[in-house]
C-alpha cells in the first residue's frame, strides 16, 4: 500500500522568531524530501503579538498568518499540501501545545487566546472539532498536565537541539491511553523530514487531518 508522509510540526521564519527558513524554502525542502504535506505550526504566544502594539487584532492575525500564506502559495505551485495549525503557549506556563482544526475566522473571533489558559481554551473549543496535543511534554521546562485536558501527546519530537525525552512522552501516552503524533519541530534545513506521520491516502484539508488523527491509526516517523 502506498503511504503518504505529513509533518505535523513545522515553523517558518516569517512567523516564528526561532525559525530560520522562509516559508517558500520550507515547502520546497519538504517536497524534495518526499512529503505530501505539512502543517504550519508557528508559535502563537504573547511574545509574538506584543511586538505589534499599534496593530488591531485582525492586523495582528494577518501578520501571524504570513508564513502560512506564503507556504500555501508555494505549496500550490509545486504540489505540496499545506495545512494551518499553531503551537500555542499560554501565559500561565512554558508548556507548548499543537492545535489543529481551527481556521482564520476562529482566530479573529477569539482575540489573545494565549491569555485564557489551558482549561479556558479547552472550554472554548468544546464541540468545535479543534484538537490540542501537548508538544514535547518531557523537554526541560515543561510540565505534564491532566491528560483529560488533552486530545493527545507528541510522542516523538525531531528537534535535534533539544532533549525531548521522547521515550517518556510515549510512556505517558500509553499509560493514559491518549492519542500519539510525531513531528519534526522543523526550524532549519537540517530539521526537515526528521519526523511526521504516515497516512494511507492524501489529506487535503485540516478537517480531514483531524478526522485521521481521531482514528489514531497513523504510522509515526521516529
Amino acid at each position: 500500500m502506498e503511504m503518504y508522509r505529513y509533518d505535523t510540526h513545522v515553523h517558518t521564519s516569517e512567523s516564528s522568531d526561532c525559525g530560520e527558513l522562509p516559508a517558500t524554502d520550507v515547502v520546497r525542502l519538504y517536497k524534495e524530501a518526499g512529503y505530501s504535506g505539512i502543517v504550519i505550526t508557528d508559535h502563537f504566544h504573547s511574545f509574538f503579538f506584543d511586538r505589534f502594539p499599534d496593530l488591531s487584532w485582525p492586523d495582528k492575525v494577518e501578520r501571524y498568518l504570513l508564513g502560512y500564506r506564503l507556504a500555501v502559495q508555494e505549496g500550490s505551485r509545486i504540489g505540496l499540501n499545506v495545512l494551518l495549525g499553531m503551537e500555542m503557549r499560554f501565559s500561565e506556563s512554558n508548556n507548548d501545545y499543537l492545535v489543529y482544526g481551527f481556521d482564520e475566522t476562529f482566530l479573529l473571533e477569539h482575540p489573545a487566546l494565549y491569555r485564557v489558559g489551558l482549561r479556558g481554551f479547552r472550554d472554548i473549543i468544546q464541540g468545535t472539532g479543534i484538537r490540542i496535543y501537548q508538544a514535547h511534554p518531557f523537554r526541560n521546562g515543561m510540565e505534564r498536565v491532566d491528560p483529560k485536558l488533552l486530545d493527545g501527546v507528541e510522542v516523538f519530537n525531531g528537534h535535534p537541539r533539544h532533549n525531548s525525552r521522547n521515550h517518556l512522552a510515549r510512556e505517558f501516552a500509553v499509560e493514559h491511553s491518549i492519542r500519539m503524533i510525531a513531528g519534526s519541530d522543523s526550524h532549519e534545513a537540517g530539521d526537515v523530514g526528521s519526523s511526521g506521520i504516515m497516512v494511507p491516502h492524501p489529506i487535503n484539508t485540516i478537517s480531514e487531518f483531524v478526522a485521521f488523527l481521531d482514528k489514531n491509526e497513523g504510522g509515526l516517523l521516529t
